[in-house]
């Protein structure tokens, strides 16, 4: 497990057997830590910057007022990024990793969001900020809380908490979460001002009794609370979800919730699109990353600018042409951590001239497509759907050839209130394909016990029947004629045409 250190200590995860943000990150590329205040020159950087950004960003005046969002037949990207002190604020007082104060400053935030605004003019993101991130007293951190203030005035842009970085629920109790969420939520609202209130959360994973509170304590809707297919990698695991909107239910935030017994008022959202194909891999290796889809890290980063991009649209892809088409409207959602636009200093102008890119390849292919905060669109899917009755989404793609996504291989998904299930087939030779994951909705869920300091709880995933990932027997791929008489009934329900 990872070893949990004192707020400030600001001490690399030395566990070799957790693929933390360290090792996401590459090791965040072998840059030096740093930590304590930031001093002389980056002060100055930091003060001065904060009046540079101002002239540069501050284009728009005052945020238009924006057409209502609806769901049906449209295209929808939310972009979020996360702004953090430490690489894993595991809790209040308990870091994970690096002090990236060095990775924040006014003038990298502003040119970040300037990339975006290039890409998608008239544009709106989502800005998480960690505990931390919302104190931290060094004048980066000030002048970077002032910038968004003014964005979120300016262009609508959202700002939201983000509890634990990503992995609360890992390290702390479910009522520490909740006194978390409910305190970071009003620093949020007292850095934005004007009685501001955010719509939604950023949370990474988040247990169905936090989506709870959040819905029927603070009156937040909207949470993006699972990462879909992720297991193996980063810091914690959490498969077993279906990848677009859904209620999640009371047993587990992974399950959609089948009824009024069990109901969470909550629209739960995924964080990175992913590709299908490369997703159904167990973690990372030389030549794959089951987290490769439309993330910065795993395409730009790691494959390079072109064929990056080449991943990326093709990821966009498969959601807004043959899965709006299947599912009458289409989402894409990204991520791009603040600290990664400095990461790699030299390559700094590179990523963001590729977020710019993907960006204005997304638009000038889907014309109709609209960038939206994740909050906006949320709350579009909960004023289409008061429950999961009618949740049945289905997606085919094909390999891109690209870093594990393999070419040959086609991957059809059924996800709805009764279970997720996909077919994995060779479309060179034909045939209807194997059974690669069956995850039953309609049996009894249950998610870990609370965690504690000393003993996190990594895996939050919900498996059963058959899984994507293949790491156990049972999750051989089978033919769907192989399954038993129930199952194929309950799969027959609502996908007869396979049958």
């Amino acid at each position: 497990m990872p070893r949990i250190v004192p707020a400030g200590a600001g001490v690399q995860n030395t566990s070799g057997t957790v693929h933390a943000g360290a090792n996401r990150q590459k090791g965040m590329m072998n840059m030096e830590k740093r930590n304590g205040s930031i001093l002389g020159r980056r002060a100055f950087m930091a003060a001065s910057g904060a009046a540079v950004c101002g002239a540069l960003c501050a284009t728009r005046g005052a945020a238009a007022e924006q057409p209502e969002t609806t769901l049906e037949g449209g295209r929808f990207l939310t972009f979020n990024t996360v702004v953090r002190v430490n690489q894993i604020e595991a809790g209040r007082d308990q870091l994970i990793g690096h002090d990236e104060a060095h990775l924040h400053t006014p003038e990298a935030v502003c040119d970040f969001r300037a990339a975006f605004e290039k890409g998608w003019p008239g544009g709106r993101m989502t800005w998480a900020f960690s505990w931390l991130a919302l104190q931290d007293p060094r004048d980066n951190y000030r002048a970077i809380r002032e910038l968004v203030a003014g964005y979120q005035r300016e262009h609508g842009d959202e700002i939201t908490f983000i509890p634990g970085a990503y992995f609360a629920n890992m390290y702390n109790t479910r009522e520490q979460v909740n006194r978390d969420l409910h305190d970071g939520l009003a620093l949020v609202s007292e850095m934005a001002g004007g009685g501001y209130r955010p719509k939604s959360v950023v949370a990474g994973f988040l247990s169905a009794e936090n989506q709870r509170f959040l819905a029927e304590q603070e009156g937040i809707h909207v949470c993006q609370g699972t990462i879909w297919s992720q297991f193996g990698i980063d810091n914690g695991d959490g498969d077993g979800s279906v990848c677009y909107p859904y209620y999640p239910s009371r047993e587990h935030f992974c399950k959609p919730a089948r009824g009024a017994a069990d109901f969470v008022d909550s629209v739960c959202l995924d964080g990175w699109t992913c590709d299908f194909v490369s997703a159904r891999r167990l973690g990372m290796g030389k030549d794959f990353n089951s987290r490769m889809g439309v993330g910065p890290i795993e395409t730009y980063m790691r494959l390079g600018p072109e064929t990056g991009l080449k991943q990326s649209l093709a990821t966009t892809a498969a959601h807004f042409d043959g899965g709006f088409a299947l599912n009458r409207f289409g989402w894409v959602t990204n991520c791009w951590e603040a600290s990664l636009v400095l990461l790699e200093p030299e390559r700094r102008a590179e990523h963001l001239d590729c977020l710019t890119r993907w960006l204005a390849g997304v638009r000038e292919r889907w014309t109709d497509a609209r960038c939206v905060t994740q909050g906006e669109f949320g709350l579009a899917w909960r004023a289409r759907h008061r429950d999961n009755a009618g949740l049945d989404y289905r997606f085919v793609q094909r390999g891109t050839g690209i870093h594990g996504s393999d070419a040959n291989l086609e991957i059809k998904w059924f996800m709805n209130r009764d279970f997720r299930l996909a077919l994995l087939r060779d479309w060179q030779k034909g045939g209807p394909g194997d059974v690669i994951d069956f995850t039953r909705y309609d049996l009894p869920a249950r998610e870990p016990a609370d965690p504690s300091p000393d003993h996190p709880a990594r895996n939050w995933s919900l498996i059963n029947r058959i899984n994507q990932k293949h790491r156990r027997p049972e999750d051989a791929p089978v033919p769907l004629a192989a399954l038993t008489a129930e199952e194929q009934a309950l799969i027959r329900k609502q996908c007869p045409e396979l049958f």
